[in-house]
């Protein structure tokens, strides 16, 4: 199978769909490879890299006419004339915050996989594809809280560690799923204060098997979120609902309850937010401030880090795309996990929790 990987559009999004060393296992099992000119630099690839282990270096429009694309993030409003029908694409597409693009992968028939999507249900990592950004996004969520909280920043002055004398940072952590989970690792390891919630006691139990007593771990309600949020120096959203909307946690009332200079984190931006004030923003501009709030929405958080996260993905990704490249469709209909990923196909929106944002673009 001929497969193309083009280059990310996505504003400071430098991480690439393959690594030359994924690249290699696909030739040998008898496939070409198209790499967009300057693909990979920003994750630390030159073309020559990829030359030699049998890609050919194209132009966009090359690397986009091939039967499967790999790329990281969803395809930006420019790249939409390159969608075929017919044409498989594998990549992030968090279509439930994303109508024009959902509209415009049914109209022109592509197959579209998506990584966020892709379960194994037998599994205790159920959304291979997901976890390893998410281990990215929530440690990095707690590094860009701790950058912003500096008063040159726009946030309050607070350390997130505090000194001896002077208390540390208190950090709120709305959801114990993967990325809550390694925010919590990251702000205990600098010496906050710690609070996660979370709606599951199973999970919550999981959770003070690592943590033990160092974050205090709170079942989530509407009265317990208004009685923590607002002594939060740094606010982090770690809610993830698969294939859905984000719902709504903190309410615009209850942001302007926060301290002057508090910072807000939302990971779930990707898939709308949960926090009623926060907007998309990018890693050209990363913030704005909002009733004294900072508020961070970087919706690509992990494409700051395009080395580690390139490989983190690819190692996860590698063995579903070669499975796509050796038997097509096919692969679909004999791996419930791709069939899971399935967003769109011949025209029609297909995944349930898509379909229930988007209830008018159901046949």
């Amino acid at each position: 199978m001929e497969i193309g990987v083009p280059k990310e559009t996505k504003d400071q999004e430098f991480r690439v769909g393959l690594s030359p060393s994924s690249v290699r296992v696909l030739k040998e099992n008898g496939h070409k490879i198209f790499v967009e000119s300057q693909a990979g630099v920003g994750a630390g690839f030159t073309d020559e890299d990829y030359r030699q282990v049998g890609a050919e270096i194209v132009s966009t429009q090359e690397a986009w006419n091939r039967e499967l694309v790999v790329k990281v993030k969803e395809p930006l409003q420019p790249e939409y004339r390159f969608l075929q029908k017919g044409q498989l694409l594998f990549t992030y597409l968090h279509l439930a915050a994303d109508r024009a693009l959902t509209e415009h992968l049914i109209d022109c028939g592509v197959t579209a996989i998506a990584y966020e999507t892709v379960e194994v249900t037998n599994s205790t990592n159920k959304l291979p594809l997901l976890t390893p950004m998410s281990i990215i996004a929530g440690r990095l969520s707690v590094q860009f809280g701790a950058r912003f909280l500096e008063r040159q920043q726009g946030g309050r002055g607070v350390l997130l560690g505090g000194v001896p004398g002077v208390r540390p940072a208190h950090v709120v952590i709305l959801g114990g799923g993967v990325v809550g989970t390694e925010a919590a690792r990251i702000a205990v390891g600098m010496g906050a204060t710690v609070q996660i919630l979370d709606v599951n006691v199973e999970r919550l139990s999981y959770l003070e098997t690592i943590f033990g007593s160092r974050v205090e771990l709170l079942y989530s309600n509407s009265a317990q979120i208004d009685a923590v949020v607002p002594d939060a120096d740094l606010l982090i959203g770690a809610v993830l609902v698969p294939g859905r909307r984000a719902p709504i946690l903190v309410n615009r009332e209850l942001v302007g309850r926060m301290g002057p200079g508090s910072v807000i984190v939302d990971v779930a931006v990707d898939q709308g937010g949960c926090i009623e004030t926060l907007r998309a923003t990018s890693h050209t501009k990363p913030t704005y401030v909002e009733a004294g709030v900072v508020h961070y929405g970087v919706p690509n958080m992990p494409g700051a880090v395009p080395w580690t996260a390139t490989q983190a993905l690819n190692n996860s990704t590698l063995p579903y795309v070669v499975q796509l490249a050796n038997l097509g469709m096919q692969a679909v209909k004999t791996n419930p996990a791709l069939a899971a990923g399935v967003n769109v196909q011949n025209h029609r929106l297909v995944h349930p929790a898509v379909q229930e944002v988007f209830p008018d673009l159901v046949p």
